[in-house]
């Protein structure tokens, strides 16, 4: 069996090529640029160098291919690049993989998406979109919408590690009471790779052991790495306000878009179905933390 893999030289997409190959899976990747995947070479990944938005090296990519597993995404950008990369992107595979035999699709979506929340910001409506496009494909498919997904390598924790240790006081957005259900990038991982062979399909909410308020958090990772500096509020006029101004730039810590995602309410599991059908072992917060220290 041949997986294609698309995102594979992002944050996540490395870890479910390893956990993918640590079962003895034919992994593809699909990759712009091969000189960044040395990784996933050394594991025995093959390469197909392409791009969603180019139907011919999406061809190749998928031939021969039993299961595809769809990482792709932005998470700032205009909205003809949400359009682009996301709705464009997943239509083109879609279609494609249609044509190509394939017969499982597994989507990255996100936690909190939903109905009432679909037309919140660019980046909700194009995973809505990405969602209807592979629910409607007649395919085989699991989609995954997880929470806060923390590493030791990439994403957010180790920014969050970086302020809660240096900055003299800790900027905590809006009143911190909103709660959110942080996962391990291996634990997410691993259900990417039970997703390729479980014979399982439907919607997954996807999040850890432990759901905190961002109060809760930030005094949990001081705690882990030893410091005692103040926490701030940082009132959402305010920081839209600043992002306004910052978040074209290169590094910007926030958008406009992710504060209102933010103010939207709790990001934490509400459909426990993923832990009863998948039965995986889950990395509780303190640990995560830990690890990340």
């Amino acid at each position: 069996m041949t997986v294609l893999l698309t995102g594979g030289t992002g944050f996540i997409g490395p870890h479910v090529a390893h956990a993918l190959r640590a079962r003895d899976e034919h992994v593809r990747a699909l990759v712009r640029n091969a000189s960044r995947a040395t990784r996933l070479t050394a594991w025995g990944v093959e390469l197909a160098t392409g791009d969603v938005n180019d139907p011919t090296s999406l061809r190749a990519a998928c031939e021969g291919v039993d299961t595809v597993v769809h990482l792709v995404a932005i998470i700032k950008g205009s909205q003809a690049d949400f359009d682009r990369v996301m709705t464009q992107g997943t239509r083109n595979l879609v279609t494609i993989a249609q044509d190509a035999g394939v017969r499982r699709f597994v989507l990255a979506s996100a936690l909190g998406l939903d109905e009432t929340t679909k037309d919140a910001v660019p980046y909700y409506a194009a995973k809505w979109e990405m969602e209807r496009l592979v629910k409607e494909s007649g395919l085989d498919h699991v989609i995954f919408r997880p929470s806060f997904v923390f590493g030791r390598d990439g994403g957010v924790l180790p920014t969050f590690v970086r302020l809660a240790r240096f900055a003299p006081v800790t900027p905590i957005v809006g009143p911190g009471t909103q709660k959110l259900q942080p996962i391990w990038v291996e634990d997410l991982a691993q259900y990417y790779a039970d997703a390729v062979t479980k014979p399982v399909s439907g919607t997954f909410e996807l999040g850890g052991p432990d759901a905190v308020t961002w109060n809760e958090f930030w005094e949990r990772l001081k705690r882990t790495l030893g410091v005692r500096r103040p926490s701030i509020h940082m009132p959402f006029a305010l920081m839209r306000g600043q992002a306004t101004v910052t978040e074209r730039l290169p590094g910007a810590p926030v958008t406009r878009d992710q504060l209102t995602m933010l103010e939207l309410g709790d990001n934490v599991v509400r459909d426990a179905s993923a832990v009863e059908t998948f039965q995986l072992p889950l990395v509780p917060l303190d640990e995560q933390l830990r690890r990340a220290a």
